[in-house]
């Protein structure tokens, strides 16, 4: 389920007339029997807008664009995806996971600290967020694993606010792997964000290819039924999504402080 999909030319007309966070938000209510919250709204409109231009600039005008993609059988949605074929001629979908963030610190684990509704929280590292959704997709929609041409699937971050500082948390050597497999693209990276969206789909047909997303259903792949089996036998390797990710990644710090601070001893215990 998808609370807007059109063509790339339709979506940037929509984006330029103001129109987009309007549809987004009627789908929103259609789907759900509640309208979204006004910050959301906001966000749809000011990131939109900026992938709008995104979208114009690349000169991609033969793409297909699905908004707020929801993941099979949890409440996660995906803010953005392109769709169309690469240099090669591959059926391709780009995951774009949108943030309006201006500045992180560093924090544990796979976590940056953020300022979010009203104070700084810990929030997964955007590589690592959209990570896991395009594992999580491509393991449970069968236009990714199913028949003999599955749609390759890929991901990245549009930071469209954020200014990069010397030595920049969000770009820490620890999240290197991250990075390179789900590349983080911010305010001053717009122009590589347009090449990078080009190499994936800039040889256009993209709407057979969001037709063949659309008509796609849920259907776990073989790597998924092998994780499951893992779990059964002991060895977990199931992905974790957002929230649940964060709290597993203060667990095991505190795991770490305690076993740094003497077996089984909690470092925040006095007695």
């Amino acid at each position: 389920m998808r609370l807007y999909s059109a063509s790339s030319v339709d979506f940037v007309d929509d984006a330029n007339r103001n129109l987009i966070a309007d549809k987004v938000r009627r789908s929103f209510f259609e789907a759900y029997r509640y309208y979204p919250s006004d910050s959301e709204v906001r966000s749809w409109k000011n990131s939109l807008r900026a992938m709008s231009g995104v979208v114009t600039t690349a000169g991609l005008r033969d793409n297909g664009i699905m908004i707020e993609y929801q993941l099979p059988l949890t409440s996660k949605r995906l803010d953005f995806i392109i769709t169309g074929r690469d240099q090669t001629d591959r059926e391709q979908a780009l995951i774009v996971e949108l943030k309006q963030w201006d500045k992180t610190q560093r924090a544990e684990g796979e976590t940056l600290l953020t300022f979010i509704g009203g104070g700084d929280r810990p929030v997964l590292h955007p590589s690592v967020q959209v990570g896991h959704y395009k594992m999580y997709l491509g393991d449970t929609h069968t236009a990714f694993h199913a028949g003999d041409s599955p749609v390759n699937l890929s991901a990245c971050s549009y930071l469209h606010n954020y200014q990069e500082t010397v030595e920049d948390p969000l770009f820490d050597s620890s999240f290197g792997e991250w990075l390179d497999q789900y590349p983080v693209f911010t305010m001053g990276r717009t122009d590589a964000l347009c090449d990078h969206l080009y190499s994936h789909t800039g040889k256009g047909k993209g709407a057979a290819v969001l037709a063949k997303i659309e008509a796609g259903s849920y259907k776990p792949s073989k790597k998924l039924m092998e994780h499951v089996a893992g779990i059964i036998e002991g060895e977990p390797s199931y992905v974790l999504l957002d929230e649940q990710l964060v709290v597993f990644e203060r667990v095991m710090a505190l795991s770490r402080r305690m076993e740094e601070h003497g077996k089984g001893r909690c470092p925040y215990h006095q007695g």
